[in-house]
């Protein structure tokens, strides 16, 4: 296949400040970037994509004091966070500032911004006059790309570059977190994960769908999917059984193979939940390009990671 996978930093700089869209590696997923101030630019983002006006995009910023520029002020929650998760996993919805387009927002009084923690975004955005829109590089609803060979598996050369900064660190997109007065709210469950967040701020409301407008990335009941058909299963060799018939493709945690199915796709042998989050769109990517009946995922434990894990699993499935 031509793609227009790169590892040249300035290229993709270059493209960018002429308006050009590139997709760019972070730690959670690879995103597809444009400027924020350009228009145009942020509407081929939506066009690229088939992503709904409705659905707001996340800012990328790589320091704090760009904050001055986009929102009017930041709780004393969000700044806990922002010491203690930035750069990192972890988008704070913040009451935006006029020169944030409503294109960015969906028409919203907030944006959405984070600090990614990956060394390439790092060193793009640092040699940036402007922060980045991205949100993930994949057709609206599909499996999030990990890697640049899963963003140019969708859109080939239609992106002018796509900067190559290897396998995503974290596999799963960023928590997202809002405030309604001091009460801190997750928008998405994610990369950080809720016990982290409650450590440091006290409990949080869980608000993490709206299928008419979202105020977050991420909040749509079917999100994330194979083309496959995709359940989840808390007995999963009871469920082999049950489509016996099929050709089916087994997410497990740990476990090695199972019986009777086309390929098991083990994500953490040693049962490790970064290790699995890290491999979890990976497996879903290989496991629908396979000419599959069924991929039966595995529930994971309902704690850590394993949360935003079966989140993903369960907008696949639905």
């Amino acid at each position: 296949m031509d793609t227009s996978i790169t590892k040249d930093i300035a290229y993709c700089q270059k493209l960018l400040r002429n308006n050009e869209l590139v997709a760019i590696p972070t730690e959670t997923v690879y995103g597809l970037a444009a400027n924020i101030f350009e228009a145009d630019a942020v509407r081929d983002i939506f066009k690229m994509k088939g992503r709904p006006l409705f659905n707001p995009l996340i800012v990328h910023i790589h320091n704090v004091n760009q904050l001055e520029t986009l929102v009017e002020y930041v709780p004393k929650a969000a700044e806990v966070l922002m010491q203690n998760f930035w750069p990192g996993p972890l988008t704070l919805i913040l009451p935006k500032k006029e020169n944030v387009s409503d294109l960015i927002t969906a028409g919203k009084s907030t944006v959405g911004v984070r600090m990614p923690k990956h060394p390439v975004a790092r060193k793009l955005l640092e040699g940036l006059e402007f922060p980045l829109a991205a949100p993930s590089a994949n057709p609206f609803t599909k499996v999030s790309p990990t890697s640049a060979e899963h963003v140019a598996s969708y859109f080939g050369t239609k992106i002018p570059a796509i900067l190559d900064g290897g396998p995503c660190e974290v596999g799963l997109e960023s928590t997202i977190i809002g405030f309604e007065g001091d009460t801190p709210v997750v928008y998405r469950k994610g990369g950080v994960p809720i016990e982290a967040i409650e450590q440091l701020v006290g409990k949080v409301k869980l608000l993490t769908q709206d299928e008419n407008a979202p105020v977050a990335p991420g909040m749509l009941l079917k999100h994330y999917s194979p083309n496959t058909k995709l359940i989840i299963s808390e007995a999963v060799d009871e469920d082999i059984k049950k489509h016996a018939n099929l050709s089916i493709g087994v997410i497990s945690f740990s476990k090695k193979d199972y019986q009777n199915v086309s390929v098991t796709k083990t994500l953490s042998k040693k049962r490790d939940m970064s290790e699995a989050a890290k491999h979890l769109f990976s497996a879903l990517h290989q496991l629908d390009q396979m000419n599959l009946d069924l991929i039966i995922a595995e529930k994971f434990p309902e704690e850590g990671l394993g949360i935003s894990i079966n989140d993903r699993l369960e907008r696949a499935a639905y």
